[in-house]
């Protein structure tokens, strides 16, 4: 039941905070916050719940039939990789709620609406282990995302909500269509309509077949990661949407992309997905060194941020399909840290543009002098995304380079070279706005209580992945033997 109730209080809680503001703000805000913080505490239950060195993956698990003649099941489950991914979602969803308390003053009971149920499909994503039930959150996330963006938005932020919808709704059509293409070849060869994961691995088909249903689900997922060139709806979203928007976006929406390339696109298309493998490692690479260097290029501070989602999350592609242990552990923990990492730089850039009402680099400069906590913070998270060891990024790219080694000699040379262009696009952001001569003759508030716990909060969770990442690699490794096991069994089902 706790599976359950970590999306049913998301749920409930927007309906709350959508009610509560029509008497206060601060009721909505404060719902919202508590219904994030008590899933939170739910997640951190079920972590204390991992029996170390367990065959079996399942930390909890909640089945009961939905439509049975369809062979639809409402089946939710978690185990270590699902447990980390939540627990990055609620504690972002905090951040996001801390994030926007003085930001958004405009209909702030729908604004948490939003908020929460976004979450409240991200959660259903990572706990779904029914095919139908998983399309069904997929799908969730994109309309209250689109309001984020759409209402709390910036200049063009009506472009560029329409561009993200209509590019992951169609990816997630293409979806759709391979679910049931799936659905059906399993029925053709065992008589039975079915959307369970489990029952679905093996399928038996041809090689062409297994080629395109693979590539319905890589698309979706590649879109949402996002991979090049299929990436051109996040700028866009990233630059137009309102600081919580953002941190969803770049902490867990795109998290959702990898989520699927693990959880369904590995172990259910083994042959196609090895056959795939040099394409996604050219597509992988070449979003780690076009990321950098676009962002290197940008003066306006959020795209610039936009970007290096980009590039970080080339090394999750690339780690993914290096296909040994290595690399994916390094992939997982690129997930969690880009999270934290670039979640904070957005953080930060939207209590810059609160203060100065501007994210223009070159209208910058000199805020050091003036607000040095917040540009020590800034400077933090940049060194995090510059793969600085000793911070939580770096552990991420460095398994995945040793993992990738193993396959791909130059394709590891060109992701290295990736890791150094961002080295430029990190110092210049912080040289361009931060020191120097204060021209503009800037005065603002430093970091305020509020901000000053956030930034703490995800520093600390960065220092703690880069000086010991173990607990994360230890609560993955259960998910990461049944993922390998589930692959090789797929691979024999699938050619008999």
């Amino acid at each position: 039941m706790i599976l359950i109730w970590l999306i049913a209080i998301l749920f409930a809680g927007g309906i709350l905070a959508g009610i509560a503001a029509r008497w206060s703000a601060l009721f909505s805000r404060l719902i919202a916050l508590t219904a994030i913080s008590v899933d939170f505490v739910l997640a951190a239950s079920l972590w204390s719940r991992r029996t170390p060195g367990a065959q079996h993956t399942w930390i909890a698990e909640a089945d009961w039939n939905w439509v049975p003649s369809f062979g639809i099941h409402f089946h939710l489950a978690v185990d270590g990789l699902s447990l980390l991914m939540l627990m990055l979602t609620f504690f972002l969803g905090i951040v996001s709620v801390l994030a926007s308390w003085t930001e958004i003053r405009d209909r702030v009971g729908f604004f948490h609406f939003n908020l929460l149920w976004v979450l409240a499909g991200i959660s259903g994503v990572f706990l779904a282990v029914d095919l139908f039930l998983f399309y069904f959150s997929w799908e969730l996330m994109l309309i209250p995302m689109y309001f984020l963006i759409v209402i709390w938005g910036h200049e063009r932020r009506v472009y560029a909500a329409v561009k993200f919808f209509l590019f992951t709704q169609f990816s997630g059509l293409l979806m759709l269509i391979a679910i049931l293409a799936l659905y059906f070849i399993h029925h053709q060869a065992t008589g039975v309509y079915t959307f369970e994961y489990s029952e679905l691995l093996g399928t038996p088909m041809s090689s062409g077949v297994e080629l395109w249903i693979m590539l319905g689900f890589f698309v979706a997922f590649a879109v949402k990661l996002p991979v090049v060139p299929l990436h051109t709806w996040l700028p866009d979203a990233h630059t137009e949407a309102p600081t919580a928007g953002s941190v969803i976006l770049a902490g867990l929406l795109l998290k959702t992309g990898a989520y699927g390339l693990i959880r369904f696109v590995i172990p259910l298309f083994p042959h196609a997905a090895h056959e795939f493998t040099p394409v996604a490692l050219v597509l992988g690479v070449t979003g780690i060194v076009y990321g950098a260097v676009m962002a290197y290029s940008q003066t306006d501070l959020k795209r610039l941020v936009a970007y290096t989602s980009v590039s970080h999350l080339g090394f999750v592609l690339l780690g993914v399909f290096s296909w040994n242990p290595l690399a994916l552990q390094g992939a997982i923990v690129t997930m969690v840290c880009h999270g934290l990492s670039t979640g904070g730089l957005f953080v930060m850039v939207g209590g810059l543009q609160e203060r100065i009402h501007t994210r223009d680099l070159e209208r910058m400069g000199g805020l050091w002098a003036v607000a040095p906590r917040l540009s020590g913070a800034v400077l933090f998270f940049s060194m995090a995304s510059l793969g600085l060891p000793g911070i939580g990024d770096f552990v991420g790219e460095f398994l995945v380079l040793l993992g990738s080694y193993k396959i791909s000699v130059p394709i590891t040379v060109v992701a290295s070279l990736g890791i150094l262009a961002s080295t430029f696009y990190a110092l210049r952001m912080v040289q361009r706005a931060f020191h120097g001569p204060n021209t503009r003759a800037w005065r603002l508030s430093d970091l305020t209580m509020r901000e000053g716990l956030m930034v703490a909060t995800m520093i600390a969770g960065l220092l703690w992945l880069g000086l010991y990442p173990q607990p994360v690699l230890n609560a993955f490794q259960p998910a990461l033997q049944s993922l390998l096991h589930e692959t090789q069994s797929s691979a024999t089902v699938s050619r008999r």
